[in-house]
């Protein structure tokens, strides 16, 4: 495994993130690298798209679309 190290984080930022690491039980490196994997694991719009812009074929209807999105949304 690789090591990151982030330098310069403000201190409100660094007083918010020890918070929530220690309200979820966890250590603030175990937080961060939680937070860093779900992070990698989500694509962004842009992948999303690219890989949707790759694809042929294929009709989904709108009440689908919706029904798809929302549990999405919901996962998050």
């Amino acid at each position: 495994m690789v090591s990151v190290q982030i330098k310069d984080v403000p201190a409100d930022t660094h007083a918010v993130l020890r918070k929530r690491a220690a309200a979820a039980h966890q250590s603030l490196q175990e937080y961060l690298r939680a937070r860093l994997i779900l992070d990698a694991q989500t694509p962004t719009v842009d992948e999303v798209l690219e890989r949707a812009g790759t694809r042929a074929g294929g009709r989904v209807p709108f009440a689908a679309a919706v029904d798809a999105l929302r549990e999405d949304r919901d996962r998050r």
